[in-house]
């Protein structure tokens, strides 16, 4: 099942070039969906490795794709929320709004076919994660669906999730969920393409874009480094692996689960 998950694409070195700026330190968290578990040991681990680093303004950023799939998103949701509030000068936590974040959105306002969508990439996890129950999912149509989602999604966790962001900047980097389109610039990108694009962007061939782009969205069984992308979503839910890149000066390391 893991190898029908996760796309195959053979890695090359990681560039040295790009770079945060001085007294800075970041780290990039991959595509969590509903694994608290790995998201509680990630988070320890960066928590951890930061402090042994010593002094510097560290942000956290979350590429995307929290919920969905895995057993715990209401958990993962609740726990960022909880991550969020010591959100300080020194610390900042930043969010990306992922595709599975839209569709969760969406079919919360009452979108029929994202409610559709929902249901087919991973969203009955979701609605068990936050207490429908298995019965009452199985027997529910549609619109019994909506009504029960509007009943069980606290508003706090809506709004958590659509104050997210659909890119972030630092020094040499962006930071998206799916990627973007080579061929526009960086400030013209389409909310689309930053949260759904897939092979235009992967399979790109002309070198390092405006910005070296870390996302998530398209899970491998390793991290991929390219020469204008750096993706991270190691399929956390089925792999057991969650990975965070770290950043800080030209320096770029991996933090994983498992």
């Amino acid at each position: 099942m893991i190898a029908k998950l996760l796309r195959s694409r053979r890695a090359a070195a990681a560039p040295s070039s790009p770079a945060v700026p001085e007294g800075e330190r970041v780290y990039a968290v991959g595509d969590v969906h509903g694994r608290l578990d790995l998201l509680d040991e990630l988070v320890a681990k960066i928590d951890g490795d930061d402090g042994a680093r010593g002094p510097s303004r560290t942000t956290l950023i979350f590429l995307g794709d929290l919920v969905d799939r895995g057993p715990e998103s209401a958990g993962v949701v609740a726990r960022l929320r909880e991550l969020a509030d010591t959100s300080t000068v020194a610390r900042r936590i930043r969010f990306i709004h992922g595709n599975h974040e839209e569709i969760f959105l969406s079919a919360l306002e009452g979108d029929g076919s994202a409610l559709r969508m929902f249901c087919r990439v991973g969203g009955r996890e979701t609605a068990l994660s936050y207490g429908v129950s298995d019965p009452v999912y199985e027997r529910s149509d549609y619109a019994e669906l909506a009504e029960l989602l509007a009943q069980h999604v606290p508003a706090a966790d809506r709004e958590f999730m659509a104050g997210f962001e659909d890119m972030i900047t630092i020094g040499d980097y962006a930071f998206v969920h799916a990627g973007v389109e080579p061929n526009t610039p960086f400030d013209a990108q389409s909310r689309r393409h930053l949260r759904w694009i897939r092979d235009s962007f992967l399979d790109h061939r002309g070198g390092m874009l405006e910005k070296m782009v870390v996302h998530g969205h398209t899970p491998t069984d390793q991290v991929e480094f390219r020469p204008h992308r750096i993706g991270i979503d190691t399929g956390a839910y089925a792999s057991g692996r969650l990975t965070a890149l770290g950043l800080e000066g030209t320096e770029q390391w991996l933090l994983q689960t498992g």
